[in-house]
């Protein structure tokens, strides 16, 4: 190996950074330091980056910490994410906390230029493949023919478009959204454009939403217009990355203060995006059968059930198919599952804002629709609990996330910070602490129990929890047992309350939300006292339904173990 020495420094290299020298150089033998962030910057010192002002590490160090940085999670998932060139900055493998100020860790706006300008070449291939999809789409119509094969909504519900109609507006929709496509697509082609490619986004969310809203005649559009759509959202803000995100990102560490893992690392969310998709296919079977492409649907338990709830009266009072609907919803979150990297609880409060309003408000409505069947039709649907069975685990499963979102805020108002920007730019960190605990989700095929326990920390099912699920099961299928009606006022009791006591057990197994628990104690008090004031029930179903309201009060009492920490919520796990 040739040897350089200082004299081939120039004075003012020397004068800008005296422990500093280039690439090029190497110093002997001595042990040779490097910046993570920027490899050209060595020196033969222990120091700080002059350009970024990160600690120096050893050269070899920082070749293994480069490694792993690259193949942090998903997070960089090759050359696509924006987050990749940040997260360099943001995580010292093996080392607990960044040993630098807040101050220090800044990067210079020509600097975040050029990462951006590098990060759009490497991921052009995404928005030229934007502008193939949009020529996709005004061929589509062509292509397909939307008037041939043509078909009507099942149970011959009437919708608020004419069959022609029908097919005018997906033929037109489908042209119009495939010309805006190449047009801003092709503007997409040059970087810093951000609204164009929020449009292009938006968009994909057209695309998906017109099949139903216009109840595409034919199944081929419906399946063409839901496919492309998710690939735009994708390969515009997924793929990619959020517009411009690199301009304004701030940097630190990726556990929020005080608590005791990461509520957005991969194996948090990788259980999120599994189950969203099991969801998505259930919905869109269903909203096949709504829309006529299929002429029946499957219900292994309940015999016709899942159609007369699916042209129930309830069914047809919404103007679009619900079951369509759903599979919108599930696409959204299965998307937003993967969007930002492992610190967006602080770098995307918008973002987390949006999904935890898809998973927990409106999921809840969607449950409570679902349960509520036997009551509203007379009927269960096994695909319709099927759905909300899976959209039940993923409200505790996500509000750990929202709830590290709303104390990033909190401290960046108390900061004096304006909430409005925090909200849409994430505001400065505040812990320069990185996840040391999660596993990387590459390791799931050697150690899938491992990536699978940390996948719900967060959440726990204490046996008081447990046990009162499986009462709430008992509940629900009481009346069918002790052969009750389904209509009947006992059966509707026992049937609303015991899937009522399984939602707020479900939901308490978020530690951050054990407090709901207590809504199990007015039910079960209601379950107690209710059986012995309805007057076609029989006497076995009304002791058992008392008998099981008394254990949910009793089970409710305690909160059973809590094993993370949440930093400011603490004081609500209660």
């Amino acid at each position: 190996m040739k040897q350089h020495d200082h004299s081939s420094l120039s004075p003012k290299d020397e004068d800008k950074n005296p422990n500093n020298a280039t690439e090029s150089e190497q110093i002997g033998n001595k042990v040779i330091y490097t910046c993570t962030m920027h490899p050209d910057v060595i020196s033969d010192k222990p120091g700080k980056c002059h350009k970024c002002g990160m600690t120096l590490v050893k050269k070899e160090e920082a070749k293994d910490e480069t490694s792993n940085h690259e193949m942090e999670g998903m997070e960089s998932r090759g050359i696509t994410r924006p987050m990749m060139y940040m997260g360099k900055h943001e995580t010292m493998q093996g080392h607990e906390h960044m040993d630098m100020d807040m101050g220090a860790m800044k990067i210079s706006a020509d600097d975040r230029m050029k990462m951006l300008k590098d990060h759009h070449k490497q991921t052009l291939w995404a928005f030229w493949v934007i502008v193939l999809l949009g020529i996709w789409m005004i061929a589509s119509p062509l292509t397909f023919d939307y008037g041939k094969n043509t078909v009507e909504p099942a149970g011959g519900r009437s919708v608020w478009l004419s069959l022609n109609n029908r097919i005018t507006s997906m033929y037109w929709s489908d042209i119009i959204s495939g010309l805006l496509l190449v047009i801003f697509g092709w503007r997409s082609l040059k970087p810093n454009r951000p609204y164009s490619v929020w449009v292009v986004c938006f968009i994909g969310i057209w695309i998906s939403i017109a099949p139903f809203l216009f109840w595409a005649p034919t199944a081929v559009a419906y399946y063409n217009s839901t496919m492309v759509g998710a690939l735009i959202i994708a390969l515009s803000i997924l793929i990619p990355g959020m517009p411009n995100m690199i301009l304004f990102m701030k940097m630190g560490g990726n556990v929020p203060t005080g608590w005791s893992y990461n509520p957005s690392s991969w194996p948090q969310r990788s259980l999120m995006i599994g189950l969203a998709f099991v969801g998505w296919l259930a919905s869109r079977y269903l909203g096949a059968f709504q829309l006529g492409y299929i002429d029946a649907v499957w219900d292994p338990f309940f015999g016709e059930g899942t159609l007369n709830v699916l042209n129930s009266d309830m069914s047809h009072s919404f103007p679009i198919s619900d079951a369509a609907l759903g599979t919108l919803a599930y696409t959204l979150e299965f998307l937003m599952g993967f969007m930002g990297g492992t610190s967006r609880w602080r770098t995307m409060p918008w973002m987390v804002t949006f999904f935890g309003i898809l998973v927990i408000p409106l999921g809840l409505v969607s449950i409570f629709l679902v349960v509520s069947q036997p009551l509203t039709v007379g009927a269960w649907c096994a695909l319709c609990l099927f759905s909300a069975i899976i959209m039940l685990p993923m409200i505790p499963l996500q509000i750990d996330e929202v709830i590290a979102m709303w104390q990033h805020m909190v401290q960046r108002k108390q900061k004096g910070d304006s909430l409005w920007e925090v909200f849409w730019k994430g505001g400065d960190a505040l812990s320069t602490e990185n996840d040391q605990r999660s596993p990387e989700l590459a390791s799931f095929a050697d150690n899938p129990w491992k990536v699978f326990k940390s996948s719900i920390w967060g959440m726990t099912a204490p046996w008081q929890l447990t046990i009162s699920v499986i009462i709430g099961l008992w509940l629900m299928l009481s009346p069918r047992i002790f052969q009750m009606g389904i209509e009947t006022s006992a059966a509707n009791l026992n049937h609303l309350g015991g899937a009522l006591v399984i939602v707020f057990a479900v939901v308490a197994m978020a530690e951050v939300l054990r407090s709901f628990r207590y809504f199990n104690v007015l039910l079960g008090l209601a379950l107690a006292v209710m059986p012995w004031l309805i007057e076609d029930s029989n006497m076995t179903l009304t002791i058992s339904s008392s008998l099981a309201g008394l254990f949910i009060i009793i089970l409710s009492i305690t909160k059973g173990k809590i094993k993370e920490k949440y930093g400011l919520w603490d004081k609500y796990v209660i």
